[in-house]
């Protein structure tokens, strides 16, 4: 039987007594571990209630209320299984090899027990929903005054999610995945590449794959990294480790096969009193730990990397306890380090034992 969960220390105050006692009141009502969160973020709308925010502000922080609570309860069926977020162009035809290759990598992903969310619109959008087959994908449509309708393999689905912000629509592309792909596109997907990489190389997203994925002999990606090295590497904009955030797949077998290698013995992360842990299928033996210890020496702060139990925290917030773990004083700076640090876990000469 796990640990009860932990409630937070937020507060649940707005400064009038009579609002205070119906936050309070809320808790109670509301009951479990979690009522303390309701409260402080009905406490937040209040106060901007009273701080005199405008009408317009008001509806924003509804509206995305709304369209999280909607996509939140779709998920929530679906917590268990692993999702790749899919990128590309909405003006991409059926016939353009890059659709065709969207097609393939997400029938290849169902395969493999993942279900892929694209943005429900036509072109790549569309081929990932419809190589996934019916009801194994999502669609997280926006609405816009051209261009973007949900398409056939999504529409009328019970997945599909229509948002009118695209910051609602990209916290949901970020929060549900634990993959991302990306195929050849506009402005619109080299944002959410760009958006991706950015929470990677600052941690805070989760290191998960990404991938550059193209049909045969596309040169959209590669054309594209040759800029980035010329001009945000030797102009000493990204650290040459951060380009190693990123992976360039020829084709979607080789995408495919770089989402899946990524879990092959690493789970999941997360930091615990300053360190971090990272969760695995297996942990290394004693002298693949010291070997880990000396080839990523120069990412840990003080002390080594460590075999570890669970912490008290984990267990007490209910996290996965079935897991091997290692833990360290990670330096919170060089994640394509970190990138090369699960790499090396995933190929550990005792998995092949």
């Amino acid at each position: 039987m796990s640990a009860p969960r932990r409630t937070s220390n937020r507060r649940q105050r707005t400064g009038i007594a009579e609002i205070d006692d119906l936050l309070a009141r809320i808790v109670e009502i509301v009951g479990g571990p979690d009522a303390d969160v309701v409260a402080e973020a009905a406490a937040t709308v209040v106060r901007l209630g009273i701080d005199g925010a405008d009408r317009g502000d008001l509806k924003i922080v509804a509206g995305a209320l709304r369209e999280l609570r909607r996509a939140f309860l779709l998920y929530e069926r679906y917590e268990d299984v692993p999702k790749v977020s899919v990128f590309g162009s909405a003006r991409t035809p059926e016939e353009d090899p890059n659709y065709v290759a969207a097609m393939e990598f997400s029938r290849l992903m169902v395969e493999r027990g993942w279900m892929p969310i694209t943005g429900g619109g036509p072109g790549i959008m569309q081929a990932a929903n419809e190589g996934a087959g019916p009801g194994r994908s999502f669609g997280l449509n926006i609405r816009l005054p051209f261009e973007q309708t949900a398409n056939p393999f999504i529409e009328g689905d019970d997945k599909l999610v229509t948002f009118r912000y695209f910051f609602t629509r990209k916290l949901e592309f970020a929060k549900e995945a634990r993959a991302y792909a990306f195929f050849p596109g506009g402005f619109g997907t080299l944002d959410e590449a760009f958006e991706v990489l950015t929470l990677t190389q600052t941690g805070k997203g989760a290191l998960q794959p990404i991938v550059f994925v193209g049909a045969e002999g596309e040169r959209y990606w590669s054309d594209f990294l040759g800029f980035v090295r010329r001009h945000l590497l030797d102009g000493a904009y990204v650290d040459a480790d951060d380009l190693d955030l990123v992976r360039l797949a020829r084709g979607p077998e080789e995408a495919v096969e770089e989402i899946v290698g990524f879990y092959r013995n690493f789970r999941s992360q997360r930091y615990v009193e300053g360190r971090l842990y990272l969760r695995l299928e297996t942990a290394p033996d004693a002298d693949e730990l010291a070997a880990l210890n000396d080839e990523f020496a120069g990412i840990v702060l003080d002390g080594e990397i460590e075999v570890v139990p669970p912490h008290p925290d984990e267990i007490a917030d209910g996290d996965d306890t079935s897991a091997a773990r290692i833990a360290f004083d990670f330096d919170r700076r060089s994640f394509g380090q970190l990138r090369h640090l699960v790499d090396t876990l995933n190929t550990l000469p005792s998995l092949r034992a």
